[in-house]
This record gives structure tokens, C-alpha cells and sequence, in this order.
């Protein structure tokens, strides 16, 4: 299955070609991550495309010096909500009633509902919360490159802190959550291009109850 086969054929890119993704299908792969579900529709992140190439440079610095945050075409920042205010819940409400042709009295019991969700949460759990969306993306955008025939490599291993003072995260109320680098592979430099991918077999990981 061609599914399968793309699943298959990816791997996390360490090692990436001076090669540039084609507008289109960074269209789409930015796309699959505004289409991704997220837990109550909200959306409670936001992704930023690194361009800058000194933002870039100091990224890879704040990455561990990371190389693929330099070589990939392109470099996904998604930065998780700290906070969600009742400001942003009636944006999130007019947007449902506006695409939906709905009248606003009828989403307030949903409202109401994300209201109440968000009350009996503190800041370290809306945070846990939001960060979570961001990785539902995150393997949306992950599988659409692979289907494209894009490589791809989500990278945790940053200092938080750091990033989010160079993207001016803190007084956007965002934290940095993960990083996703976009390219093509140097198959030539890159050791791991080669190598079978190792998974745990199915009758080990799959368990019916």
C-alpha cells in the first residue's frame, strides 16, 4: 500500500541536500498542520517558518547545534498557548458561528463548556494541554511530507528558554514546543539514509483486550 510505503521510506533526516522545497508543497504541508485535529477545535498554537538565516544560525545554536536546522530548506517552529483567555474563546466562537452561518446563541453552551475546561485547568496544565495539539500536527505535517516524498526531522532537543527569547515567544504568551526541519536528504552524508528502520513487530506492540 502506498501509505505504508511512505511510512516506510521516511526517517529522521540528519544529514539534508541545498535543495529547495517547490512553494506548492510547502503549501500543503503547512495545510495538513492548519487542518489537523486538535482538542476542542481550538487550535491553541501558532507555527512559525524560520527564514531569517541569522535567526536560523542562532536557532542551531540554541538546538544543540543541530546541523539540519541550517541545511533543510525549510524550519518549523510550533509554539504552544500559555494561557488561554475568555478573549480568545469568543474569537474561537465567532469563527465557528462566522464559517457555519450559526447564530451565536447556539454555540454558548459550547462555550460555556470550553470556559469551564479552561477554568479548572492551572497554567502548567494548559500548557501540558496546548504543547500536546502541537505534536497531533506535528505527525499530521510529518506523514503529508512523507507522502510527498519530502524528508523531515522533529527535533526536541533545544533549550526552550533560549528559543523562545530569540522568537520574542514570552510576550506573545507561546513557548516553543518542537521543531520540525523540511528538506531532502543527502543520502551520500547521511549514515542512516541506508538503514532498515527499526520497529518492534506487531504481535509485541499490538495487544487486543
Amino acid at each position: 500500500m502506498p501509505i505504508l510505503e511512505d511510512l516506510k521510506w521516511r526517517y529522521s533526516t540528519k544529514k539534508y541536500l541545498d535543495k529547495t522545497i517547490s512553494d506548492e508543497n510547502v503549501f500543503i504541508i503547512l495545510e495538513s498542520i492548519r487542518l489537523s485535529a486538535t482538542s476542542l477545535g481550538i487550535q491553541p498554537f501558532k507555527v512559525f517558518i524560520i527564514e531569517d538565516k541569522s535567526v536560523r544560525e542562532q536557532l542551531r545554536i540554541a538546538s544543540n547545534n543541530q546541523s539540519q536546522i541550517t541545511q533543510a530548506s525549510h524550519v518549523l517552529v510550533f509554539a504552544a498557548w500559555k494561557h488561554i483567555d475568555n478573549n480568545m474563546i469568543d474569537a474561537y466562537i465567532h469563527l465557528i458561528a462566522k464559517t457555519r452561518n450559526e447564530e451565536l446563541v447556539s454555540l454558548q453552551s459550547f462555550k460555556n463548556m470550553i470556559v469551564q475546561f479552561v477554568k479548572e485547568k492551572n497554567p502548567s496544565e494548559i500548557l501540558e494541554w496546548t504543547s500536546k495539539q502541537t505534536y497531533i500536527a506535528l505527525g499530521k505535517a510529518m506523514f503529508c511530507a512523507a507522502s510527498l516524498k519530502i524528508d523531515a526531522t522533529p527535533m526536541e532537543g533545544f533549550n526552550a528558554t533560549q528559543v523562545n527569547t530569540l522568537l520574542n515567544f514570552d510576550i506573545q504568551g507561546l513557548h516553543s514546543s518542537v521543531i520540525l526541519a523540511l528538506g531532502y536528504r543527502d543520502a551520500t552524508n547521511d549514515k542512516l539514509s541506508h538503514k532498515a528502520k527499526v520497529r518492534r513487530p506487531a504481535s509485541e506492540f499490538f495487544e487486543s483486550i
